[in-house]
């Protein structure tokens, strides 16, 4: 019979298993425009990473699900009311010594992350972390031909895993450029500055369906990556 997925939280202590892979799931609290949930993304990285552990568990891997790290560097959304950002050092040092106190039990720590400014702390702690010897890797919830924030990609995945958060009634179309047109004005002025809504692209069209099938690959893609790295 194929073992369960353990949640390291509701796990007894003489339970664990030593050598375990740990998966954390890392998002954020920030604003995702006028329809979508604050903690969009920490449902994302949580989902994809409880997937992941099911999968790998059926193969007889010893994986955990760590509780979300939902507090991320979010700055750039900071002109929204509700966002709510520790920065990028306080996150970098929130993982470095996450992942020391991890280690003296388990065998590997992944980070599973789902916002994309998280990339700069995960980057420098997996980095210092290596350094120290230890085995720590993260790597991004990501799919194709996806648009920025809170659009139809997004939306999607949040009708499939949480429609009752969604408010399709408010949802609205934002800035459809790219990152590189919009990147500067980002950089000097935040979100606000490119989009007045806070999305980066447009709901129009998303379905919990779509929402599965963008799951679907980016638990493949973490898949591959804990399974293969």
């Amino acid at each position: 019979m194929a073992r369960a997925v353990r949640p390291l939280a509701a796990a007894a202590s003489p339970s664990l298993p030593m050598g375990a892979t740990v998966l954390v799931p890392v998002g954020s609290i920030e604003q995702h425009g006028p329809h979508l949930p604050l903690d969009t993304d920490t449902v994302i990285a949580t989902a994809v990473a409880t997937e992941v552990a099911r999968l790998l568990t059926l193969r007889d891997l010893d994986i955990l699900v760590a509780p979300a790290l939902a507090y991320g560097s979010s700055g750039e959304h900071q002109d929204f009311p509700g966002t709510s950002s520790v920065g990028t050092e306080v996150l970098r040092q929130v993982v470095v010594e996450l992942t020391r106190s991890m280690r003296t039990w388990a065998a590997r720590v992944v980070f599973v992350n789902a916002h994309g400014g998280n990339g700069a702390a995960l980057r420098g702690a997996v980095r210092q972390l290596t350094e120290e010897g230890h085995d720590v890797s993260w790597v991004a919830c990501a799919t194709e031909d996806v648009d920025l924030h809170a659009g139809r990609t997004e939306t999607s995945l949040m009708l499939h895993l949480a429609p009752w958060h969604v408010r399709l009634d408010r949802a609205e179309a934002g800035n459809t450029g790219s990152l590189e047109e919009l990147l500067p004005a980002m950089i000097a002025g935040g979100v606000k500055a490119v989009s007045p809504n806070g999305v980066l692209g447009d709901p129009e069209g998303a379905s919990a369906d779509e929402g599965a099938l963008v799951l679907a690959s980016m638990v493949g893609d973490v898949v591959r990556f804990v399974d293969g790295a």
